[in-house]
């Protein structure tokens, strides 16, 4: 931690925050209201400012490349990787080789020695695929057989994979329908709630739909869910589940992949639990 004049103080960084210690040396509780224009106290509170947008963007870019499936250069993830905030992001996520087989969790990159993993016998291997792939968990065969070893481990990933929501498609879904209604009806007080919970899950409204993309055997989907796109201050409620392709048009069920189906249904079933429930407990 170093420490930068401001004034007759003296001002750092301490895990993200800004902290400041007068001329003895003693450390204050908190930063003088009189140094809060000074210089070198505005450019550290703009850093953190930096650095949590840059933590964040680091962790949404992982979780977009495991959602959309997308196999990563094993130069990129030696590149990122000394950077904390990508290593937190990558740090302990399952990686797989070419053929889907489970190869450990990810504990290093380093350009000379390629990947360190720990293997499912608890062993740390080094491996150097060109690609490293990042399975979506729904992919996985034996995810809570690994969601126990991981627990043993220790192991804390701050990217969702994992303990992430999955639904699997159900045997006797009918193949020709095109949209699924089980999450459809969920009431809000106000259209504006419903998008501001879009917001808050990490999802986009266009058009009136809530949505979400994925990419699964080299081809864009996206899932959407009606939400509305009136009156903020109207009632509205959640619409039914469908799934598109890149030129916009309805998929059937039996055409939907594993992932676009879970992140689908991931989506939809976040936007309804945050529904009205008052009116249905009088209804009731």
């Amino acid at each position: 931690m170093g420490w930068v004049t401001a004034g007759d103080y003296e001002v750092a960084l301490d895990e993200g925050k800004v902290v400041c210690r007068n001329a003895t040396g003693r450390r204050l509780k908190s930063v003088p209201a009189k140094l809060a224009d000074d210089p070198a106290v505005v450019g550290l509170r703009q850093l953190v400012e930096w650095l949590e947008r840059h933590e964040r963007q680091c962790l949404s870019d992982v979780e977009r490349w495991m959602v959309r499936s997308l196999p990563v250069p094993l130069a990129v993830l030696t590149r990122v990787w000394p950077d904390p905030a990508w290593r937190s992001a990558l740090r302990d996520l399952v990686v797989t080789g070419a053929d889907g087989e489970v190869a450990g969790f990810l504990r290093d990159a380093d350009p000379e020695r390629g990947l360190g993993l720990v293997d499912l016998d608890g062993d740390t291997v080094r491996v150097s695929p060109d690609l490293v792939r990042l399975p979506h968990p729904v992919l996985l065969e034996d995810l809570e057989e690994l969601r126990e070893f991981a627990v043993e481990l220790g192991v804390e990933q701050r990217a969702q994979q994992l303990f992430r929501e999955v639904w699997h498609r159900p045997a006797g879904l009918d193949a020709e329908a095109a949209s699924v209604e089980e999450y459809a009806g969920g009431a809000f007080k106000e259209l504006r709630f419903l998008h501001g919970r879009v917001t808050q899950l990490g999802h986009r409204v266009r058009g009136g739909y809530a949505v979400c993309s994925a990419w699964e055997d080299g081809r864009a989907v996206e899932a959407r869910v009606w939400v509305g796109d009136y009156d903020g201050y109207e009632e509205t409620e959640t619409g039914p589940l469908m799934w598109t392709d890149a030129a916009g048009r309805v998929l059937k069920l039996g055409r939907v992949g594993p992932v676009a189906w879970s992140e689908g249904m991931r989506m939809a079933a976040a936007l309804y639990a945050g529904r009205d429930i008052e009116d249905e407990e009088r209804a009731a």
